[in-house]
């Protein structure tokens, strides 16, 4: 009913060209998921889920945190168990056959590629206040896409762009390059702790949840702890970019383990300190729908210099996100290729660096074209859909690989797999269908065209049928 599914012997071989080069180390790979996850969702987000649900979105922060932890252990174990590039959509192809895995890859692309669009965008906002706080002003045309009244968001055009590039030059370049970024965002985030949590006014925190629990349309728009949940959700993942790097890291079985569950506890710890800090200095409605809702709490605070060193830490350091999520992308596409679902010859690798190159490309012009015309939270919210799914996905495959192979070697144990894998699809199908209604439709329209595209060429070209075929 599902397709045929891959056998866990055959996920880790590959033919000669189309091997990904093993670069990356266990530092490599925590840098990569707080990298990932330490973006827009803290930087830009915060003011967005304050809008929707008041100084409760603490509580949001918490809720979106601890769905992502049980998806984390889900995604730990299946790493190091399957080793091989493509995460959600390479356990899928194992455990539940190639329909569902193609429906989870058509919406990997959702979460890489549109996550990258909207750091871009989120990038875009913090160089034009920071550009303005220094006199400069740019042409508006240049700086939105006609939503907004402009032509193109120029600034986010540039540095997806620019992203790409350093992608091009060699996985291990680009992840040491992370590695810097990520340090230079951590220190910003720990200065605007360190000023805004002095100013802790108690009062901001009243009332705490105005619009509610619960996810409920308010004047037209969802509201409550569970709508800004839903979007805050954006702010938390990005450790499955660490599964993604299974088959280049050069000791899956601990370094996977150390990259996913590390950067999940490094990054709520932070998340939590920072949404606290944020809520108690400034009135929400002063934070609602901010494009630099940190910089303007310290701005707010008497403190503009260091509001203008946060806006520039953001500016150096958002692009280590993009930069992830592309690799992340580039990498769904590489495997999806180099199982016939998509043209093979998009499955080459550089002999030079080790990296799909001509995947690359394609990826980062795509991302670019999103970024420059389209507007934040629209493309934050189709990205959270086709994460949500891809999260269901793991937690299905954590319970059924338990079942259907259990003496498997499995490096990293999951904790009570089957409770954590039931409240990890639970968490995430409350999460999806608490996003605005017009997300949802996009979403499923966006996966009839998936499966369009799978029954026209990917259904005919599988590798996995290929092979099995009598000779």
């Amino acid at each position: 009913m599902f397709g045929p599914r891959k056998s866990l012997d055959s996920v880790t071989k590959h033919a000669e060209g189309h091997a990904l080069a093993k670069t990356l180390s266990w530092p490599h790979l925590i840098a990569l998921g707080v990298g990932a996850i330490v973006g827009t969702g803290i930087y830009t987000l915060t003011g967005v889920g304050a809008e929707r649900a008041g100084p409760a979105v603490i509580l949001a922060f918490a809720i979106a945190g601890a769905v992502c932890a049980c998806a984390a252990l889900a995604y730990a174990e299946l790493a190091t168990m399957i080793p091989a590039a493509g995460s959600a959509y390479t356990f899928s192809y194992a455990a539940l056959g190639e329909k569902v895995a193609w429906v989870v890859g058509w919406s990997l692309v959702l979460e890489y590629s549109l996550a990258c669009s909207t750091v871009a965008v989120g990038w875009s906002g913090y160089l034009v206040g920071w550009l303005q706080a220094a006199g400069v002003h740019l042409p508006p045309e240049l700086l939105a896409g006609p939503h907004a009244g402009g032509i193109i968001n120029l600034p986010a055009v540039i540095v997806a762009l620019s992203v790409m590039g350093m992608l091009v030059a060699g996985t291990r370049e680009s992840a040491t390059l992370n590695i810097v970024l990520v340090i230079i965002k951590l220190v910003a985030l720990g200065v605007f702790v360190a000023f805004a949590l002095p100013a802790f006014d108690g009062h901001n925190l009243e009332p705490f949840m105005p619009y509610g629990f619960g996810s409920t349309e308010v004047g037209g728009e969802k509201r409550g702890v569970m709508a800004a949940a839903a979007i805050v959700f954006f702010a938390f993942y990005g450790f499955d970019a660490v599964a993604t790097s299974a088959e280049e890291a050069k000791r899956p079985g601990r370094d996977l383990t150390i990259g996913i569950v590390g950067s999940m506890l490094v990054c709520t710890i932070i998340y939590m300190l920072v949404a606290v800090a944020a809520v108690g200095a400034l009135p929400f409605q002063q934070l609602a729908n901010s494009a630099e809702p940190l910089a303007l709490v310290l701005r707010s605070l008497g403190q503009p210099v260091a509001g203008h060193l946060i806006a520039l830490a953001a500016v150096v350091a958002l692009p280590s996100v993009i930069l992830v999520m592309m690799y992340g992308q580039s990498r769904i596409f590489f495997v999806m290729a180099r199982d016939g679902l998509l043209p093979r010859s998009l499955a080459k690798v550089s002999p030079r660096t080790g990296a799909p190159t001509r995947i690359t490309l394609i990826t980062g012009v795509v991302i670019a074209a999103v970024a420059g015309f389209f507007r934040l939270d629209e493309i934050a919210e189709l990205a959270n859909a086709g994460t949500l799914l891809a999260f269901i996905a793991v937690g299905a495959c954590l319970m059924v690989l338990r079942k259907r192979a259990p003496d498997a070697p499995r490096l990293f144990r999951c904790p009570a797999p089957y409770v954590v894998g039931t409240l990890a699809i639970l968490g995430c199908l409350y999460l999806l269908f608490s996003l605005p209604s017009a997300t949802i439709l996009r979403f499923i329209v966006w996966n009839l065209i998936g499966l369009a595209v799978y029954f026209a060429y990917g259904w005919r070209h599988s590798e996995v049928k290929r092979q099995a075929l009598p000779a």
